[in-house]
């Protein structure tokens, strides 16, 4: 079968690669473009551990052929941090043990980015909301929802 030529943005930076028309975005992420930040949980889209942004917009990467991302703009969790510089979700996630395995993490960060840029003031209620769709298998949630309510407070204090 013809591979197919695919010309994207990925983190702010051009790309092409090649890739079979049935593959997912997430295959050609991790094993095209060696960006393997973005994981594998389920391959259904039940569980968000291949979150990243599709024109902006919260998509399971799993879920969408990679010949989709022709001329669109993808982000995933190797563009969150600037060079050496820890976005503020990734360092509070740090900070606060928001983190166990790794599986969900990227997804979980991809998402709560995704939330604060909407809402850059959500109730705890929204947070959860806003992370519904990112399933951690080694701990509870509490930990992670916090640490996004205290990123949004710290990020709102920046921003004045």
């Amino acid at each position: 079968m013809a591979r197919i030529h695919v010309t994207t943005t990925i983190n702010g930076e051009p790309m092409e690669f090649l890739c079979e028309p049935q593959q997912s975005l997430l295959d050609a992420l991790r094993n095209n473009l060696g960006l393997t930040g973005t994981k594998e949980g389920c391959g259904t889209g039940d569980c968000g551990a291949c979150s990243i942004t599709f024109d902006g917009r919260l998509t399971c990467s799993c879920l969408v052929l990679a010949v989709e991302a022709e001329g669109h703009e993808i982000g995933t969790i190797e563009g969150m941090a600037q060079g050496e510089t820890l976005h503020p979700l990734q360092r509070k996630f740090l900070e606060m043990a928001a983190l166990q395995c790794g599986i969900c993490t990227p997804g979980v960060l991809i998402a709560a980015r995704a939330l604060l840029e909407k809402n850059p003031d959500p109730t705890e209620t929204e947070v959860r909301f806003g992370l519904a769709g990112n399933l951690c298998r080694c701990t509870g949630y509490d930990k992670i929802v916090r640490a996004v309510m205290e990123t949004a407070a710290e990020m709102r204090e920046t921003a004045s």
